[in-house]
């Protein structure tokens, strides 16, 4: 029995569905654009969808003519006029804190609301670069040669080279869409690079730079099955896949990717694994980089973009799934089973 069979079977009502977006980090742009086109495209024939702002300062609804309605953050619900509105399901736009390092799912967890989200746990773990890749690690999964800095550590530059050599990468370790990150080529060029990271982050991952072919797997939970989505392999004109390049037009994302048959299923088979080792659900989108044909682990995404540009939803395109059913089956998949 399919989870449409079952919506038209069980769900006589529309569903309040609550779709959640900005945040509180630098990405918080792009979620607004992700979040939107969730709007845009669920079923309105099926779902009452809701636009909800999460920022530092306030949580809204924001209704069709852009005016706010504070939320009531003891039970997620809305008071508009006279009515109060209570949500069946929160779908999950939000990059970044505190929708996707587990704050959120926690926090939704707690009410017993269902979401998009896979569970806390999983989202502060995949948040955390250097966490992921240590727990990954015991799983035989092949990541960079790293160095870890928290703020306040002293920065030798001579020991950091010599464990991950040049050139190699610096990143924040908490933070997406490539802020924070710096390829860094030269010694003296270390403690800018790593200044810019902490600016997004008090913990960062220095890494060595991997020289191969770039790739992001999707992996969602699609009519009760993990599967995994066509694979894009990433190009781009810049020094590497930055924000520049993810959203303003210097890469090219080829879906599926030009790579062979055994790269595809190597690729493919280890990002499912990855899935379902860390008892994932929802989306994901993990990006690898091929040394060789050995796919080595960047990091995970548990709430990846869902612009029209964006890979996952391409992805699920030349799977031939819109992006009302891809939408649709999120929620479905989030809801208790019958109803």
């Amino acid at each position: 029995m399919t989870w449409l069979y079952q919506f038209q079977q069980h769900c006589i009502m529309k569903k309040n569905i609550a779709i959640i977006m900005g945040g509180y980090s630098s990405e918080y742009q792009i979620s607004l654009k992700s979040g939107n086109v969730v709007y845009e495209y669920l079923d309105k024939n099926k779902f009452n969808a809701y636009r909800i702002h999460i920022f530092k300062e306030k949580w809204v609804y924001v209704n069709a003519s852009g005016k706010e309605f504070m939320v009531n953050r003891h039970d997620f619900s809305v008071q508009v006029d006279n009515e109060v509105i209570v949500f069946d399901c929160v779908f999950n736009a939000i990059h970044g804190a505190p929708g996707e390092n587990g704050l959120m799912q926690a926090y939704f967890e707690l009410l017993g609301l269902p979401h998009t989200s896979c569970d806390p746990y999983q989202s502060a773990l995949t948040f955390n670069k250097r966490d992921l890749l240590s727990v990954l690690k015991a799983y035989g999964i092949k990541s960079a040669a790293s160095f870890y800095l928290n703020a306040g550590d002293s920065i030798d530059e001579d020991v950091i080279i010599d464990r991950v050599a040049l050139p190699c990468f610096v990143k924040a370790n908490r933070a997406g869409s490539s802020f924070g990150v710096s390829k860094v080529y030269k010694k003296e060029e270390l403690r800018s690079a790593i200044a810019k990271a902490y600016e997004e982050d008090d913990e960062i991952l220095i890494e060595a730079f991997l020289d191969g072919r770039e790739v992001s797997v999707g992996v969602i939970t699609y009519n009760g099955e993990t599967k995994v989505l066509p694979i894009t392999e990433i190009t781009t004109e810049n020094d590497f896949f930055d924000y520049e390049a993810k959203y303003q037009g210097k890469s090219q994302e080829i879906t599926p990717a030009k790579i062979s048959k055994t790269m595809e299923k190597k690729v493919g088979q280890l990002a499912k694994r990855i899935y379902e080792v860390l008892k994932m659900k929802g989306f994901s989108r993990s990006e690898f980089i091929f040394v060789g044909e050995e796919p080595y682990l960047l990091e995970m995404n548990t709430t990846p973009g869902l612009t029209k540009e964006s890979i996952l939803p391409e992805q699920a395109r030349v799977a031939g799934i819109s992006l009302s059913a891809l939408f649709e089956n999120a929620i479905m998949e989030a809801l208790p089973e019958n109803s």
